[in-house]
């Protein structure tokens, strides 16, 4: 796996905004920890992630060339391989032997979203890039 060279030192506001969009998906983890709602379905049905992931497209030309763009690949595509690994435990789920399976994807896909914000939250704190094919 290679980085992504930062050609560009991005705009504080950038930064900013990258900050937010992590904070948005860890108030969906938070909903779906704390509330009946499962943390991959807040996550990807919650008001805070959708928010988040359009902000990521209407702000993913000006991360262009720095070290935010990694991450704003980063959170775009853990949103939708979260909502690919929902979409996969709710087929599971509607059929009856299928639901020990599908709690099992929804459990890990909720912890693997929990990590993917953490890690990633945590490199932009250190204002490192992700891996590209990560």
């Amino acid at each position: 796996m290679t980085e992504p060279t930062p050609n560009a030192t991005p705009a504080p506001s950038l930064v900013n905004v990258t900050h937010l969009v992590y904070a948005l998906h860890a108030l969906s983890i938070l909903i779906g920890i704390t509330t009946a709602a499962t943390i991959i379905g807040a996550f990807v049905f919650g008001v805070p992630s959708i928010i988040a992931v359009v902000i990521n497209y209407l702000k993913k030309s000006e991360a262009r060339g720095a070290f935010l763009e990694s991450h704003f690949r980063w959170q775009i595509r853990t949103f939708w391989f979260g909502l690919l690994w929902c979409l996969i435990g709710g087929f599971l789920f509607i059929t009856f032997i299928g639901i020990p399976l599908a709690m099992a994807v929804f459990l890990g896909a909720g912890l693997w979203v929990i990590y993917r914000i953490a890690r990633g939250w945590l490199a932009l704190r250190d204002r490192k890039p992700m891996y590209v094919n990560a």
